[in-house]
Formats: C-alpha cells, structure tokens, sequence
C-alpha cells in the first residue's frame, strides 16, 4: 500500500509539473514574436509544359526566380537572379516584387517600386528582361504604371497610367497613347473607380483579345460622383485627400466598354445601356466579347455575347436573370476551347450551380445539382473535360474539392477529411497545389495528381504543430441549436481547458460576429484570431461564434431573407444565440458579451443596443453605424434605394438605437479608412453623445480599414483584451 501510495503520488507530482510546464499565450508571442506565423505556399507560377514551376527564391543576398520541378521539388535552373539586374544606366540594382512570364516564357515582366493605391490596386516601376539576350529595359519612361501584362504573342505590353491606357511595342520600343482623356477624379480608362474595386472585386479594366490584336476596356466617367475627402496627419499642417465615392443612392460612374484595334489605332464604343458592367470577358473566339450588365437594384443579370465586328447589329442578351432579392456576381464564366460552349453558375434552382450552355443555341445541362452551393469553380480540363470546383455538400461549415465531367457524372470528392480545401492548378491539370485545414488544425499542403493522390508534402506546418504543443490549448468544438422560430443555426465554441473537468463552474462568454451577407465565420478552418481565443480561454473565457440568417453555403433562401432590412434577422440571431447559451449550466448568462470588424462592429453595435439587457459589453472595429453612410454598389444590392427603403436603413441603424444602451462599449476607427468611413464612428460617437450614453472610443490616425501593422495590432488586441477583462 505504501508503495502504490509513493507511485500515485510521483505520477501526480508529474503530471501536474507537465501541466504547469505548459507556457503561456501573450500578445507578445502572437504578435511581436510572431511565434505562431502559419507557413504558406506563395508565388508558384506554374510554367507552360506543366511538369515545372517557378517561384521567387528570397535569399538573403541575392533573391532570384528559381524553376523547379512538381514532381521531385528539386530546383532544375535558376531563371533570373537579382544581381543580373541593373537599370539601363548600370548604377541601382532592380529588386523583383513581383514577375510575370510572356506566353512563350521568353521575356519576364518585373515589377518594382510598389505602392498601393487603394486596397488592392498598386502602381509601379515595370522592366522587362529578355531570356535571349539577357538584357534589362525599362517598359516606359513617363512615370510609374500600372497593370501591366503582356500581350499573347508576347511582343507587346499594355498598362496604366495616370487614368490613360497605353500599349508598347517591344521590338521597337514605340510607346502609344490608346486614351487621352484620363483624369483625376474625373475620367479612368482601364482602371476601376473605388467602388467597383472594392465591390465588384476588379481593379484591371482593360483585356488583350485572344490574338493580341484588340484591347478591351472599361472607361469610368466619375465627374458626376461626389467626393469624399478625410484628413491625412504625421505633418505640421495635416493634408486633405480627395477621391470619388459614391454613398447609397448618390450618381455612380457612368461607364462605357471600348474594342481598341491596334491595327488600325481606332476604337469601337459598344452600344450597352447599362448602370453596372460587372465583368467583361474574351471568348476562345478573338472577335466574340461577352460582357455582364446589372441594373441599379442588382436584381436584373444579362450576358452578351458580342461580336465587335458587328456593333451596328442590335445586341441581345443570351442570357437573362431575374431576381426578387438581388444576383451575386461570381467568376465562374469559362469559354470552352471548342469556341462553342461555356460554363455559367447561377442560383435558379435556389442553389449556386454550374450550368453548360451553348453560344448560339443558349442552355445546354445543368452540371452540378443538390441541397448545397458551389462556392468557387477551380478549373476546367479540356482533355478530360472535367471540371473541378469547391462546394458545401457536407456543410455549409466545409469547403470541400470535387471533380465532376461536364456531362454531370462521375462526381468524386477528392480528400477524404472534412475540413476547408484549396486547389491550384497547373497548367495541363497534371498536377494541383492542395491547403487543407480544420479548426483545430494549421494548413498542410501537399502536391497531388489531378485525381487526389499524394505526390508530396509541401508544408506541413510541424514547427508550427511543435510550438503549439507546448501550450496547454482547449478545442474549437462544432455545435447547432434552434432559434425561438424554429431555425437551426451552426456555431463553434471554444471552452477554457479546465471548464471540462468542472462543468458546474459558470463562465463568461465571449462572442465573435461578422454577420454579414454570404459570410462565415462557423467554419471548420483555421482562424488568424484562434490564438487569441485560446489565451481568452487561458483566463476563463468561453468564445463562440454564430452564422445568423443570412450567411452563405444554405441556399439563396436563407441568404437573402435579410434583403431590405439588414441587420433586423442577424441581431435577432444573434440575441437568440446569446439567450440559447445563457441556459447551458456552465454560462454565466449575466456575463455575455460581443465584438465584430467592419459588418461584424455593426453587428456588434446593434447587439449591446437592441440586445442591451442579454449582452453586458461589445466592441466595435470600423463598424457601418448607418447604411446611408456606405458605399452604393453593396448597400443598395442589399437594401435597394434609400428613397424607396427608408425605413429599412434607419430601422437597424446602430444610431438610432443608442438610447437603449446599457452595457460596456468600446468603439475603434481608423482615420483613414476609405472603406468603412471614420464618418460612421463620429456619427455614433455624436449620437450617444446626446443621448448621454458613456462609452469608450479610440481612433487610429491615418490607419485605414484592416488597422495593419504589427504595432497597430499588439496595441489594438491589448485594448480589446483589456476591455473584455475589465468589462465581461
């Protein structure tokens, strides 16, 4: 007896010194240290004869474009190295930010001297160097360009600059002037304006035809749209900037598609009558464009197939979608090579599918059919005339990849697990790039055969895994409930380690929110906040997020059931929710609170005002405090005309509810975001101001929509985690 009492004894003193060996999660470690950074996979261009890729090696002395091999990984030539680039007046090396090969892998295109302009649109220095002769020249001398690319044949290279399209001629070196009437603020030719890259998710407006001998392009008449300016500091006097934005139910920009004939320097206007041109796309035929027309409300969708040769001739749509709510555009349009036929995905069964039609004669099959959308259309294999796409089939929480022919047989997941895949393609669909990961689990990627067989491991994230076993973390644990009308909802939860052995000991919960139309935040994924979360859950907080109605991967049903009133269904969702967890024994229902970014702080505001007596604190980070504040193309799809719809945008305006609040409330914006203005926060501050509500708030100078910056965040999740243990 003594002696087992001596052995309990000695494995209780070591697992208990495990236990408290385990280290501890600070903001420090996750920000600073970067001790928990997920490896990627970045940059492989996959080369023409499909067995090679390239990808930017960054060595510490000498970075260069490395070509390697998909099946073995090993490095077969070293295609361009920095050193070997000098400007033309051999006195500053050129530093490779970004690369792009011509058709024949002959010339690189190199961008350099980046700086954004928005959030995804870059100007920059371009060069371009020749694999032949090993010679560097720059593509313009007249400032910086942008979207730059070559033309098919490779002997030409078309960009942007200062509003204007031009094109240069390589052999010669003549650079030509397609458009003269670019103007700031006024006139963009080949570039987006703000709103359709951030809504329609575009910023290169311009597209060589199949043989290189037409451009396409947008221009953008912004002069009747109404400026939005905001001050920028870090100087003596702080400087104003100025760009065209327009709010819901302001003038857009009236835009216009043009055909440039390089032959004959001679541009065609296209006869289109549309409020928005969402995309425009060369078929396999070099004469054929097919362009996509939306109406004001978003709920009218046609396609042209337009001859160029031909604009005299009445254009028609081939095809025409209606919609009581409103169309979401996708990317899935692909022309087959045959010149015939593309595939289209549409939500007219009230589900998102692939669809088969024929150019002339118009629907052909449905591809992809069941209870369950088709998220993003990876690829099509002309040789084996299969399709590869992404799907929610096992769960609106899962993104899962299936391959698929084009007659609609032969469906096969390719991974067994559940979870979220990616897939990239190489260029003859030998082989694919795949990401996975779950909830619980950092990215593995592996290189695989199109059929889904292991080739081999490309990153699997062990260090990471290592490092994270060194700290005591709790699961991200997948639940559903019903709310008080009947509808099931998906949520996770995150529990503090010990709350599993000691059920009875009610917690405080903490709940995430974004919220917003189409988006998830109930995914089996791993999340760049779940480190957070589990120090969170280190100090006795329970996390759980929620899909309200209205999120994406269920239908078009349970998507659009918000149209006209957002924020009405997802508060009540989310209060339900909030509720839901208040009866679970180990909650402490008095003690629930709420924090959400852009949607997710509306979300947020709305929760602690119109749920002021079941949540006790929210935070909200760049929040819409009212829909007449944001942009047109996003509102008015969700919400129609203010003037039609007036109710609806003040109804589920955080501002207007500020009366009701009780709780904590933290709100934070950065100054400079064009996105989500710090108007919007301003205006909720001067509301509860008036309603003597107290608050906290906190602005970020010149920081814009994500707050970036390693700084800005270490300082931002302080606040947050400070507030949360101050406050819940």
């Amino acid at each position: 007896m003594k002696k087992i009492y001596t052995l309990a004894t000695c494995y209780l003193l070591i697992a208990t010194c495990a236990f408290a060996q385990k280290k501890e999660i600070t903001l420090e470690v996750i920000f600073v240290k970067n001790t928990f950074a997920v490896k990627h996979i970045y940059g492989l261009e996959s080369m023409k004869d499909g067995e090679h890729y390239t990808t930017l090696a960054n060595g510490k002395s000498n970075p260069a474009i490395v070509r390697y091999e998909y099946k073995t990984g090993n490095a077969v030539d070293t295609i361009l190295k920095e050193d070997w680039l000098l400007t033309p007046d051999k006195k500053e090396k050129i530093s490779i930010e970004n690369y792009s090969f011509s058709a024949d892998e002959k010339k690189i295109l190199i961008a350099t001297e980046t700086e954004p302009i928005y959030r995804h649109s870059t100007r920059e220095n371009y060069y371009i160097w020749n694999r032949e002769t090993k010679k560097l020249s720059a593509l313009s001398s007249g400032g910086k360009q942008s979207l730059a690319e070559f033309s098919p044949d490779g002997n030409k290279v078309a960009f942007v600059r200062e509003n204007n399209l031009f094109f240069v001629d390589l052999s010669s070196g003549k650079e030509t002037q397609i458009t003269k009437d670019g103007k700031v603020n006024s006139i963009i030719n080949g570039a987006t304006d703000w709103v359709y890259e951030e809504e329609f998710s575009f910023n290169k407006a311009w597209f060589w035809s199949p043989d290189g001998n037409k451009i396409a392009y947008y221009c953008f008449d912004e002069s009747n749209v109404k400026e939005f300016s905001m001050n920028k500091y870090g100087t003596l006097y702080p400087t104003e900037y100025k760009f065209k934005y327009p709010k819901a139910g302001e003038d857009n920009s009236k835009v216009s598609i043009h055909v440039f004939y390089l032959d004959s320097q001679e541009a065609l206007t296209l006869n289109l009558d549309a409020e928005y041109i969402p995309r425009i796309k060369w078929t396999a035929n070099p004469n054929l464009l097919s362009v996509q027309t939306l109406n004001r409300l978003q709920n009218i969708l046609e396609l042209y197939i337009i001859d160029c040769r031909k604009n005299h001739d009445p254009i028609k749509p081939i095809i025409t979608e209606t919609s009581d709510t409103y169309i979401e555009i996708a990317d899935a349009l692909t022309f087959l090579p045959n010149g015939k036929e593309f595939i289209w995905s549409s939500e007219k069964d009230g589900h998102n599918h692939l669809y088969l039609y024929d150019i002339n004669s118009g629907f052909v099959s449905q591809i992809t059919k069941g209870d369950w959308d088709v998220i993003d259309l990876k690829g099509y294999d002309e040789k084996k005339q299969t399709l590869y796409y992404l799907s929610t089939e096992i769960s609106p929480n899962n993104r899962n990849l299936y391959s698929i022919s084009i007659e609609g047989k032969n469906k096969k997941k390719l991974f067994p697990l559940q979870g979220t895949d990616d897939a990239e393609f190489n260029t003859t669909f030998t082989y694919y790039i795949h990401t996975f990961s779950n909830a619980n689990h950092p990215p593995t990627i592996v290189l695989r055969t199109a059929d889904g067989n292991e080739v081999r491991t490309l990153e699997d994230n062990a260090a990471l895994q290592k490092k994270l076993s060194d700290y005591n973390l709790t699961t991200k644990d997948f639940f559903k409930f019903k709310t008080e009308d009947g509808t099931e909802l998906n949520g996770w939860m995150m529990k503090p380690a010990a709350s599993k052995e000691d059920g009875n000991k009610k917690r405080p919960v903490l709940m995430f929110v974004y919220g917003g139309p189409g988006i998830n935040t109930v995914n089996d994924a791993w999340d760049r906040d779940y480190l957070w979360y589990q120090m969170l859950c280190e100090k006795g907080y329970i996390i759980v997020s929620v899909d309200n109605r209205g999120t994406g991967g269920r239908g078009k049903k349970f998507r659009d059931c918000t149209y006209k009133q957002l924020g009405k269904l997802e508060t009540e969702d989310q209060i339900s929710a909030a509720k839901y967890l208040g009866t679970l024994p180990y909650v402490d229902k008095n003690r629930i609170g709420i924090w959400g970014w852009s949607y997710g702080g509306y979300m947020s505001s709305l929760c602690i005002t119109k749920g002021a007596d079941v949540f006790k604190m929210a935070m909200a980070v760049a929040p819409v405090t009212n829909w007449r504040y944001y942009d047109n193309v996003y509102t008015e799809r969700y919400m129609g005309l203010p003037k039609d719809n007036g109710s609806g945008y003040d109804n589920n305006s955080p501002i207007n509810h500020v009366d009701k609040l009780k709780g904590k409330f933290l709100l934070v914006h950065g100054t400079a975001d064009d996105n989500v203005h710090f108007q919007n926060s301003v205006e909720m501050v001067t509301a509860l101001v008036k309603a003597n509500k107290q608050f906290d708030f906190f602005a970020y100078p010149d920081k814009a929509h994500s707050l970036s910056g390693r700084d800005t965040h270490l300082h931002l999740y302080n606040m947050l985690t400070n507030f949360v243990l101050n406050n819940l």
